[in-house]
């Protein structure tokens, strides 16, 4: 086995430096560490308050948290785990959906609205579940960023509700060195 000892290996310009090849494992001394897809904090929020929305129009959930990213090269990992109540008016089809936002821009979800077949036409039929939201972002920003939920019902006479009977929804995010 060969030992190489340098202060710095630079590829040449416009050229992408590998290391290893295809099978290869690259190995950290003890004690070492990687400069890159490290995590460098981590922030969790939780919301137990139920909030009801019986509109097609998006509502807050009540679940926020916010992150300071350390460089602009840095990504945020954002892992929701979001309980739901849907009742239904009718029908044998009740739905709705919930969405991430940073800040004020839509991230994941939204345009698609899960069904959940009741199999029952008897007014104010229910239906629990949890939705789990997974997202790895770049907000390219060294300002506060604010991650949060937000719910709609899916047809007429449905009603969403976040946090039912005080059930704890979740929020983590976990900033990953670019």
């Amino acid at each position: 086995m060969s030992k190489l000892e340098v202060d710095a290996i630079e590829p040449q310009s416009g050229t992408t430096l590998t290391l290893g090849a295809s099978g290869d494992t690259i190995a950290l001394a003890s004690g070492a560490t990687a400069a890159f897809g490290k995590i460098l904090q981590v922030v969790q929020a939780t919301h137990a308050t139920q909030v009801v929305n019986n509109t097609i129009t998006y509502a807050d959930s009540g679940l926020t948290a916010s992150i300071t990213p350390i460089s602009t090269s840095n990504k945020i990992l954002v892992l929701v785990n979001q309980p739901f109540l849907v009742t239904h008016v009718g029908g044998t089809i009740a739905g709705g959906a919930i969405r991430l936002m940073r800040d004020t821009t839509v991230i994941l979800g939204g345009d698609e609205r899960f069904e959940l077949f009741v199999g029952t036409t008897a007014s104010n039929a229910s239906m629990y579940g949890r939705n789990n939201l997974n997202y790895l972002d770049s907000p390219s920003t060294t300002s506060a960023v604010t991650y949060k939920t937000q719910l709609a019902r899916y047809q007429s006479g449905d009603e969403m509700v976040t946090s039912p009977s005080s059930m704890e929804a979740t929020i983590i995010l976990m900033e990953v060195s670019g």
